[in-house]
């Protein structure tokens, strides 16, 4: 049934043509929904608030946009809405200095205030990946909430500068002018090479003998193999721990000292188009490998720059991953 047909059954009061009706862009409004919110929790109250208005006021719909547009409008504002009543979602990185010393990483802090990881969608295009990686999702939300809908709408949804203002209900002059703000303050915060440009310079063989590397030389808490795959500057943080270590020399302390105190189990991931692993800790009660951490890499120049942990069971349960490890488990 076409679009047109389904639209004309949902007007008219059939909620199965409505659903068919906006399951095809269901994916993309979620994604643009995490954009907006950093959350992934946020973003799923966002998009049902969003579909339910939709179907409230779909006979207001009158087609001078295309039912994409309109959705995309509806889920615009309820995320601008939704996003001044909720925390902003920050990096430990922007809330506390580097620790030193790993003998006291902090107690968690499980306010709704840390920004989550997205898992992969496979079938998202180059551009939807670059817009939703973790350093650009992380800045975006130290924009004012128009600026951010501004970016998003004109640079990952490319979107003209009239359509955009037409979604805001403002003008093109003013979508221009918040656009160039926007870019600025991004700029400031990400690094000048996308992580999707990073990876398309490694190459896929390469990213693949980086990853076993990583995989082999953690799971033998080998911190001179670790060494060779970091550079001097990365960074390590863990939210909802507040600790977070600056350096290759206080990150490999870290390592050393606290994480291959025990044995682990790492199956590799991918979110915000970034890879990444599902952490296995072993519990010394029983010897089973846990789900302990959820990390994603930041590479540059062939070296990891950034490793980002999340330690969150409740975030854990939105990756197709088990809780536990077995030999099987890929």
């Amino acid at each position: 049934m076409s679009e047109a047909e389904l639209l004309v059954r949902a007007r008219g009061g059939d909620e199965l043509a409505f659903g068919e009706l906006v399951d095809g862009y269901r994916k993309e409004l979620s994604a643009h929904c995490y954009r907006m919110l950093g959350s992934l929790h946020d973003a799923e109250d966002a998009l049902q608030e969003s579909l339910l208005s939709a179907w409230r006021g779909l006979k207001s719909f009158e087609g001078r946009s295309s039912l994409r547009t309109w959705l995309y409008r509806i889920c615009t504002n309820a995320c601008i809405r939704l996003g001044s009543q909720r925390p902003k979602k920050l990096l430990t990185t922007d809330q506390f200095p580097s620790r030193e010393q790993t003998t006291d990483l902090g107690e968690p802090i499980l306010e709704p205030m840390w920004l989550e990881p997205c898992p992969d969608d496979p079938a998202a295009s180059y551009l939807q990946r670059e817009g939703v990686e973790l350093a650009f999702v992380a800045a975006l939300q130290h924009l004012p909430s128009t600026q951010r809908a501004v970016l998003i709408l004109r640079e990952v949804l490319e979107y003209s500068a009239a359509e955009v203002a037409e979604i805001l209900e403002t003008t093109p002059q003013s979508v221009n002018s918040a656009l160039q703000r926007a870019r600025k303050a991004v700029e400031e915060r990400v690094p000048p090479v996308s992580q999707q440009a990073e990876l398309a310079a490694l190459g896929e063989e390469r990213l693949k003998e980086l990853v076993e590397a990583f995989v082999t030389a953690w799971e033998r808490a080998d911190v001179d193999a670790i060494t060779e795959l970091l550079a001097e500057d990365v960074r390590m943080s863990m939210p909802p721990l507040p600790a977070w270590f600056d350096g290759r020399e206080a990150v490999l302390r870290f390592f050393g000292e606290r994480v291959f105190e025990t044995p682990w189990r790492l199956v590799p991931l991918r979110a915000n188009g970034q890879p990444g692993f599902a952490c296995y800790m072993q519990d010394p009660a029983d010897g089973v490998f846990r789900l302990g951490a959820i990390n994603l890499l930041h590479l540059r120049d062939g070296r990891i720059s950034w490793i980002s942990g999340f330690l969150d069971p409740a975030l854990h349960r939105r990756f197709d991953v088990p809780e536990t490890f077995s030999a099987g488990t890929d």
